[in-house]
């Protein structure tokens, strides 16, 4: 099953956005939510934190703290005060999906054997090592060439901000 979900990107959709993941935290699925969301606002618009929570169906204390990391990782910009909140720090065509998961679930750390062998490499692999760098590959060219507005395109999970 994951060779189907890691190869076959409409899969990995489908994966990310109902629940049924094995390739993302709930975290990084409500990190996903968030910038989709966010992606929607008017230019130079805000929305909070509350909003964005009940319109992904995350607890808003908990994404309140997950949008400040993302703000600090330059994926959103914040402001406070009245009129303030998050939005996307560019455009959404050109945030990629890795730009937003790997500060959360740190993917770029997947260089190593996924068995936690420390001698496994191409000259001296482990049994499956093969297998997973062509899964691995595929799986991180994905987040690298998907842009949150490809996401977004199309996409009827997240409405509007109002």
């Amino acid at each position: 099953m994951l060779d189907k979900v890691v190869i076959n990107s409409i899969s990995i959709c489908d994966y990310i956005f109902y629940g049924e993941s094995t390739l993302l935290s709930k975290t990084g699925i409500h990190a996903l939510r968030a910038v989709m969301v966010l992606s929607q606002l008017a230019e130079g618009a805000y929305a909070g934190a509350g909003c964005i929570a009940r319109k992904i169906g995350a607890p808003q204390n908990y994404l309140g703290k997950l949008l400040q990391q993302l703000s600090k990782d330059g994926i959103l910009i914040s402001q406070k005060g009245l009129g303030g909140g998050f939005r996307l720090a560019r455009n959404p065509n050109q945030i990629t999906l890795f730009d937003v998961i790997d500060p959360i679930e740190d993917i770029s750390r997947w260089s190593g054997c996924i068995l936690g062998k420390n001698k496994c490499s191409e000259d001296n692999p482990c049994s499956i090592h093969h297998q997973w760098k062509v899964v691995r590959e595929t799986y991180l060219n994905f987040l690298n060439e998907t842009t949150v507005a490809e996401l977004v395109k199309d996409t009827e999970l997240v409405g509007k901000v109002e």
